[in-house]
């Protein structure tokens, strides 16, 4: 094998609405949420995220990546496709599969509050705060793992492995070529 068996995701799904309420706050106040998933690797977590959630909601993609082909952030954000409903004047949850150097998730927090979100909250399935390099931090998340490079349930490596239904580790060797 060439990762190692890290975590459950469904756990982390659970942790994610129970432990720190997700939806409960809009859901008491009567509003609507607006879900923007973080394309590719928050389609899994998103689809079964959205099975606890207990508000009124909607649900977009923006497609947007600071890796390419890498196992490391470029720093870069590229956008490569945007979000089809409007923001302004919208509750809204970004819902990202993991939080590494934070890149993504800081341009992302300043486009949607350019476009005039009404509220914004942050929230993923893995934190991993030992490679921030821009201050962000989620709202809801699953649990916070140490700087390790995971595949499984929708994270990939070179665009394989995102269908394992856990979360591995990928050994350093693989990514490494030693």
């Amino acid at each position: 094998f060439f990762f190692f068996f890290f975590f459950q995701a469904e756990d982390g799904i659970r942790d994610v609405e129970r432990s720190r309420g997700l939806g409960d706050v809009y859901k008491r106040q009567g509003k609507q949420v607006l879900f923007i998933g973080v394309l590719k690797g928050v389609v899994v977590f998103m689809s079964q995220l959205l099975r606890y959630i207990e508000v009124d909601c909607e649900v977009d993609f923006i497609k947007a990546s600071s890796y390419g082909s890498s196992t490391k952030s470029s720093g870069v954000v590229n956008i490569s496709e945007n979000t089809e409903l409007p923001i302004k004047g919208r509750d809204v949850i970004i819902v990202e599969d993991i939080i590494d150097t934070g890149s993504t998730l800081y341009c992302l927090k300043h486009l949607f509050e350019e476009r005039q979100a009404n509220s914004l909250k942050i929230c993923t399935l893995l934190d991993k705060p030992s490679r921030r390099t821009k201050d962000i931090k989620p709202d809801y998340f699953g649990t916070k793992i140490e700087n390790e490079f995971v595949v499984g349930f929708g994270f990939d490596y070179n665009e394989k492995l995102r269908n394992l239904p856990y979360i591995g580790i990928l050994k350093r060797e693989v990514y490494e070529g030693k």
